[in-house]
């Protein structure tokens, strides 16, 4: 009898530990919200970033080994389907998918244009739900205390370690706020145009001077029109920067401001060469910050 009991107590010790080597696996979309994820789900769970870098999330085509991630995932976190339009169909299947913005305690923004817009190539609504909420650091507190929240429901064995993380990234973000607002306040004033108008979120929580963009989605050339009008407010000294992205050729930008005075900086919204780590996300904040400044100066 005592060895009956002396071998279920050993087997039960090691379906325990087998338990406990199984972590959570959790899949992310874009970059950015994966460096949100890693930060919080540091030394507890496994992440992993489905688009590689450069790649944009408004045309992604699905290969057999995205495929292999999200079945094999636990969670998938992605921002919803204003953004990653090729997942819809996909996780309608998979219940343990999070989509940010189907989240009510996310203060989301929406687009300022209403109607329907026209870009010179192609016309379409803008009048929807901002879906780049990575780039507020308020909504990505907010997104990483329901991530927390999902998480600790998944492994609850884990609980500290996910309450400890969300403790220490929200600390973080909130400092690296408090600092970018001093740095960024005395260049309120300063007009600028953006490439793409992806900066919603992180340009009302500082106050700055978005005088317009040339496109809606990066993916589609700037019409004939906006590129007249930016032209012309360049020439007229209205603006002092105008800022491209690393993912598509700047030689529009260059076209545009070509003969004025008018600066040209490149802002990352995908933080393609952000270090991933704990640390990742608060660097991409310090970073964008940085480039707007060292513009706007």
């Amino acid at each position: 009898m005592r060895r009956f009991f002396a071998c279920c107590s050993i087997l039960a010790v090691l379906f325990s530990s087998s338990v406990m080597a199984q972590e959570l696996k959790v899949v992310t979309t874009v970059k950015p919200l994966g460096l949100i994820v890693q930060a919080l789900t540091d030394g507890a769970a496994q992440t992993d970033i489905l688009l590689p870098p450069g790649t944009s999330p408004h045309d992604y085509a699905l290969r057999p080994s995205d495929m292999q991630k999200l079945n094999e995932a636990d969670l998938v976190i992605w921002v919803g389907p204003e953004l990653e339009t090729f997942l819809v169909k996909v996780l309608a299947e998979k219940s343990q998918n999070l989509a940010l913005t189907a989240q009510a305690s996310i203060d989301l923004h929406h687009y300022e244009e209403p109607g329907v817009v026209d870009h010179g190539d192609h016309s379409h609504s803008h009048d929807g739900v901002d879906p780049h909420v990575w780039l507020g650091p308020v909504q990505a507190i907010q997104a990483a205390k329901v991530i927390s929240g999902q998480l600790v429901k998944l492994d609850p064995l884990n609980k500290k370690a996910y309450d400890d993380n969300l403790a220490q990234f929200v600390a973080a973000v909130e400092q690296i706020t408090t600092a970018l607002r001093q740095q960024l306040k005395p260049l309120g004033d300063r007009g600028y145009y953006v490439f793409h108008d992806a900066y919603g979120y992180f340009e009302q929580t500082f106050a700055l001077n978005k005088l317009g963009h040339f496109t809606v989605n990066p993916d589609r050339r700037p019409g004939a029109k906006t590129l007249v009008s930016i032209r012309r407010a360049l020439k007229a000294e209205e603006a002092v920067c105008v800022f491209s992205e690393p993912q598509f050729s700047p030689a529009v930008v260059k076209s545009v401001v070509r003969g004025t005075k008018v600066h040209i900086s490149t802002l990352d919204p995908m933080a393609t060469e952000i270090a991933e780590g704990k640390q990742g996300y608060v660097q991409f904040l310090t970073e964008l910050g940085q480039s707007f400044t060292n513009c706007l100066k």
